[in-house]
């Protein structure tokens, strides 16, 4: 039985943080949480999601998947045609993947909480 995988969030590129956190605060009423100088997580959005402004940032926005069996996660993806391209690393909270699905191009991720990682 394949491995149900829902999005679960929703990753924004970031190049001014204070400033997109000042605009989504006052146009949007949202709140944060910062995870160091260079990510927040927005709160109080109908779907968590954050705002990335490392090196290492994907430049469109990011849907992130969650899995319970990364390992089964990431066999299944590849086994459906998605090209890995970010193998398995771990950030505070837990480990993910990023993938290329075939058909459009799009890169995706998923993710496990730490507890939840094969």
């Amino acid at each position: 039985m394949p491995t149900l995988l829902k999005i679960d969030y929703v990753e924004l590129p970031g190049k001014e943080l204070t400033r997109s956190k000042h605009f989504f605060a006052n146009a949007l009423g949202w709140s944060f949480t910062d995870y160091g100088p260079e990510y927040f997580a927005f709160n109080n959005a109908g779907l968590d999601g954050g705002m990335d402004g490392t090196k290492d940032a994907v430049d469109k926005p990011l849907v992130v998947l969650k899995a319970d069996d990364l390992g089964a996660a990431q066999k299944q993806i590849e086994d459906a045609g998605g090209e890995i391209t970010r193998p398995i690393f771990a950030f505070p909270g837990g480990k993910r993947f990023h993938f290329v699905e075939p058909g459009s191009g799009n890169e995706m991720a998923v993710w496990a909480e730490l507890e939840d990682v094969r």
